[in-house]
């Protein structure tokens, strides 16, 4: 199993970088990327609905799919409004995100509303929609904002630090775990995971992050390089911590449905949200990680 992870990961990370710099060259509007973050957040909103349609959750798939790919289009929306760089342009962004947020919000309760026959679901489906929309579109809209901050130039570089610490985490946790993990991290929620596999998590993540930073810039024509080694450390350690805790929170939805794996989309995986659970979460610490301290630079 273990040969197997890093053997799609071999394959996965290197297509996605490919990707990525074909999308590159056609300018900072990142079409290829917002394709691919919306049918990323529909399958993902996908799995999400079926997890959650258990005791008297009805949640919606077509109308959270909807509201997703409204909320990680809205991300793109400073690309066209063109405001002032840096910090200015990021709150822009954010802003517009909080926007679609609010106006799915709307709809999702008007929905219910219009469909309001007798009680005794309504809130709980309602609530499902919600956590739907907020794990497959609001957490993919923050983290693909890494494409344009701290700045355009090094983007895709910035987003494969965060897909190379966190899988070379979970690759590294996994590994720990099984070779020597004994003691139970969390016995009841995820019995699979020992403080073994949790140390190799980080352990994993912050040699991904060094070694990636260290020589992953030569791939990129605005060649970044390390700026600050310690917070190439600080970083790594981070995305390591935040993406085992995503995992965790990723595995106390399927506990609380009583299901093992979020799809069958992938053996030695799950679904798409086993594969994205931590890169989702840790999204948001990378984007304000790199806005206020950021590990490396675009050379010159």
């Amino acid at each position: 199993m273990l040969a197997w992870r890093l053997g799609i990961s071999a394959v996965l990370i290197p297509l996605l970088v490919g990707l990525f710099r074909m999308d590159a060259a056609q300018g900072n509007q990142a079409v290829i990327l917002l394709i691919l973050c919306c049918l990323l957040s529909v399958r993902a909103c996908r799995e999400t609905t079926w997890l959650l349609s258990v005791r008297r959750m009805r949640p919606s798939f077509p109308a959270a799919a909807l509201c997703s790919v409204l909320i990680v289009t809205a991300g793109w929306g400073h690309t066209l409004l063109n405001p002032a760089d840096g910090l200015p342009r990021l709150l822009t962004s954010l802003g517009l995100i909080a926007g679609a947020l609010v106006l799915s919000f709307q709809g999702l309760f008007i929905r219910e509303v219009v469909r309001f026959e007798q009680p005794g679901t309504t809130m709980e489906t309602l609530g499902a929609d919600l956590l739907s929309v907020m794990y497959s579109g609001v957490l993919l809209a923050v983290t693909s904002q890494l494409r344009w901050f701290p700045s355009p130039e090094i983007g895709y570089f910035v987003l494969v630090s965060l897909i190379v610490a966190v899988k070379s985490g979970d690759t590294t946790a996994y590994a720990f775990g099984r070779l020597w993990g004994h003691r139970k991290m969390t016995p009841i929620l995820s019995p699979g995971k020992t403080w073994m596999g949790a140390i190799g998590a980080v352990t994993g993540s912050a040699a991904g992050t060094g070694l990636w930073l260290a020589f992953g810039g030569h791939l990129f024509e605005a060649a970044p390089a390390v700026r600050s080694w310690p917070a190439v450390f600080v970083y790594g350690v981070g995305l390591g911590i935040v993406g085992l805790t995503g995992d965790l929170c990723e595995s106390l939805i399927k506990r609380d449905v009583d299901q093992k794996d979020s799809a069958s989309l992938m053996p030695g995986f799950g679904g798409l949200l086993d594969l994205l659970d931590s890169v989702l979460f840790s999204g948001p610490f990378a984007l304000a990680f790199w806005i206020f301290w950021p590990p490396a630079t675009a050379a010159g």
